[in-house]
């Protein structure tokens, strides 16, 4: 995996999980990059298009702390060295749940031009 892809995808955990700013992921993203949620059956095309949607789901999800002792991830690198895989399992204080999810990144030219993010409920 390229160090530019890797950056990008810290980048995008800041901006997303973190800060929950849709302009900031969104600027992550080139022109036309699309943003998919397939357990959804949703996407995403064009910075303008995620911006509007990650603004409408920041403002109707609670944000939920997560517990960075026991939250994880893995980056896992492809033949494309612009294409990679994370698995994620994050964990909540309070609580012996986790949520997983996946999440494929391809990025070109320090862009995101395609993100398929699988990802399903919180805990309750």
């Amino acid at each position: 995996m390229s160090a530019e892809a890797q950056q990008v995808f810290e980048e995008y955990v800041v901006a997303g999980a973190m800060l929950r700013d849709a302009e900031a992921v969104a600027a992550l993203f080139a022109e036309d990059g699309v943003l998919e949620w397939p357990l959804q059956r949703v996407r995403f095309a064009g910075r303008d298009e995620i911006r509007a949607a990650l603004s409408e789901f920041y403002a109707l999800q609670p944000l939920l702390e997560a517990d960075p002792e026991r939250s994880r991830y893995e980056l896992h690198a492809s033949a494309d060295p612009d294409t990679f895989f994370v698995e994620i399992d994050t964990a909540y204080p309070g609580s012996d749940e986790m949520t997983s999810m996946a999440q494929i990144f391809r990025v070109r030219d320090g862009a995101i031009v395609r993100l398929r993010d699988y990802f399903g409920g919180q805990p309750q």
